[in-house]
């Protein structure tokens, strides 16, 4: 994907100079206010959008079609919708907690498609701290064999191992002693939060390295409950372990095709620990894709034969060691998981 890089360093307009707060002190209004925004070239109207300023605590954002959002952290995704290309003036107010404040303007021209893809359900993860917990629950306990891969990690929700922070979802995994664990790290799901049947789904994320490491972004039958695994039917959008570094895994598993009999492929990418890549489920009553960067990893017919034909839920986790991550360097000591976003395109 190609991106139009627009940076504007301006202070255009303090509204307020300085202001004495609790006993006395003068407060410093923010200054240096620089605001830059990444616009995607594909067509979807989104642009990513980042303020910093000195000596300010939010940023108001006006996106010059109306809409506002008031008191964000300085980053945020935003997608216009408005069909064909246009200009748009965005203005930020960097504020601090005494009120005070500073004003910058920038232009962005963005391309809009059309018919421009439905976005179903999708998690930005623009709010820093936990992870929404409308659309996030946890797995919670030991992987080895609760799981059933033999993984080394205690799953929590503590911040050290879950946390939103600057637009970002952070997974991180941990060599600490816990619970008769070496490992602690984080499995989130949408399980009776959110599900659906048939779309494309979008999940732009930088993979931790480290050898033993085991992320994956993947999908579950609702019915799993009733119809044991591997009959509920799996999808694995983006596995990877980092004793393969760059070799992403998409699979589908279900009965005769799990375990190390599983329906899938791999590709091979550059700079997927240190780079974000966009990780896609192209989901039909006809056909599976998956894909990296819109590049193919795997397909599957989809039959009434096989179960992906009813509701599944996300699962995002990382795991340490266990049939697929292998064994782990014993130096390990924390990598991260690191998604941007995830989209649900109807």
């Amino acid at each position: 994907m190609k991106y139009l890089i627009i940076t504007a360093l301006a202070l255009l307009s303090i509204l307020n100079g300085c202001k004495k707060g609790n006993g006395g002190a003068v407060e410093t209004a923010p200054s240096n206010l620089v605001v830059k925004s990444v616009v995607s070239t594909d067509g979807s109207g989104s642009v990513a959008f980042t303020a910093t300023a000195d000596n300010a605590t939010t940023f108001d954002y006006e996106f010059g079609n109306g809409e506002i959002k008031l008191g964000t952290t300085g980053s945020i995704n935003y997608q216009y919708t408005v069909a064909g290309t246009n200009t748009y003036s965005v203005s930020v107010t960097a504020r601090n907690n005494a009120g005070l404040s500073v004003k910058s303007t920038i232009q962005v021209t963005v391309t809009v498609s059309s018919p421009i893809p439905i976005v179903f359900w999708a998690d930005e993860f623009n709010t820093d701290g936990a992870p929404d917990p409308t659309k996030w629950g946890y797995d919670l306990g030991t992987g080895s064999g609760g799981w059933g891969n033999s993984e080394l990690e205690y799953y929590t929700n503590r911040s050290q191992n879950v946390t939103v922070q600057g637009g970002v979802l952070k997974i991180t995994a941990i060599k600490d002693s816990y619970s008769g664990s070496a490992y602690t790290s984080t499995r989130l799901l949408s399980l009776n939060k959110f599900a659906f049947k048939y779309g494309r789904v979008d999940i732009r994320a930088k993979l931790p390295a480290g050898v033993g490491t085991w992320p994956a972004a993947w999908m579950l039958g609702t019915d799993l409950a009733t119809a044991i695994w591997p009959a509920c039917g799996e999808i694995d959008i983006m596995e990877h372990r980092g004793s393969e570094l760059n070799k992403i895994f998409g699979t589908l598993h279900y009965p005769g095709r799990s375990g190390g009999n599983a329906d899938g492929s791999t590709k091979v990418i550059s700079n997927a620990t240190t780079e974000f890549h966009v990780y896609s489920l192209d989901w039909t009553a006809a056909l599976i894709r998956i894909y990296v960067d819109d590049q193919l990893i795997h397909t599957v017919v989809n039959t009434s034969s096989i179960p992906f034909n009813h509701d599944f839920f996300f699962i995002i986790n990382l795991a340490m060691g266990g049939t697929f991550g292998g064994s782990v360097d014993p130096a390990f000591v924390n990598a991260t998981l690191e998604v941007d976003y995830i989209r649900v395109i109807k």
